[in-house]
Formats: structure tokens, C-alpha cells, sequence
């Protein structure tokens, strides 16, 4: 699955710069566990686990498509509103006066590409018979 794995590669470095920004804030906070009541490591650790809570299942989705014979070029446009719609979520949300627009246009964008991906997996199973 050479697209998905693009794709993956593409995101790790946006896990791990928001993982190693909650990581900061921890040592700022003096915070092993929990938010320590801090907003600003409460917000990065919002920021990660959102990422932390769509990603995966979007990689799996186009995995899973991929693995079905959707076209490489689906595959690549799901990847790139992925890879855009988790920038943008991940900016909207980071700001210390929240961008609420670009929180918002990355979630629908997110959604999005979750369904059409969703879509993909359905059409690929009923095409090439799922034994029924």
C-alpha cells in the first residue's frame, strides 16, 4: 500500500511537532499528568489528540481502499485533504485566540475525506463481491 504509506510519512512529522509541543508545555506547566489546570497545555493536548483521534482511522480507511483497487488518484486527493484538513485544524486550534474558522474547515474537511474514503471501502467491498 505505497499511497497509504505516503501519506502516513506525510503525517508523522505533524504527530510528533504536536506531540513534542505538548511535551514543551509539560515541562513549562511542571505538569506529569493531566493539564495541571494550564490552558495553554490543555489546548496542546487537545490539539494532539484530535490528530491522535482521526488520523489513524483515515490512514486505515485509505488503506483499506487502496487494498480494494481504488484509483491512485482518489487515493492521492484523500491523502492530500487529509494531510491540508489536519494543517489547518491543527493551526485553527493552536492559536492562543482560537481561529475558529480554520478549527472549523478543518473538521469538515476531515469529515469529509472520512466518508468519501468510507465510500471508497464500500464501493471496492461490493464490487469485487463480498461474498453475500
Amino acid at each position: 500500500m505505497p499511497i497509504t504509506a505516503l501519506y502516513a510519512a506525510l503525517l508523522a512529522p505533524l504527530y510528533l511537532l504536536l506531540a513534542g509541543r505538548v511535551i514543551r508545555a509539560r515541562r513549562g506547566a511542571k505538569v506529569a499528568v493531566g493539564d495541571g489546570g494550564d490552558a495553554l497545555l490543555m489546548r496542546r493536548m487537545r490539539v494532539h489528540a484530535n490528530f491522535a483521534e482521526y488520523v489513524p482511522f483515515a490512514l486505515l480507511l485509505m488503506a483499506l481502499a487502496e487494498s480494494l483497487g481504488t484509483r491512485a488518484w482518489v487515493l492521492h486527493t484523500l491523502g492530500l485533504v487529509l494531510l491540508c484538513a489536519r494543517l489547518v485544524h491543527a493551526f485553527g486550534m493552536s492559536q492562543a485566540e482560537e481561529k475558529f474558522g480554520f478549527r472549523v474547515a478543518g473538521v469538515v474537511t476531515t469529515f469529509s475525506m472520512l466518508a468519501i474514503a468510507a465510500i471508497a471501502c464500500l464501493h471496492g467491498a461490493l464490487t469485487r463481491g463480498v461474498g453475500l
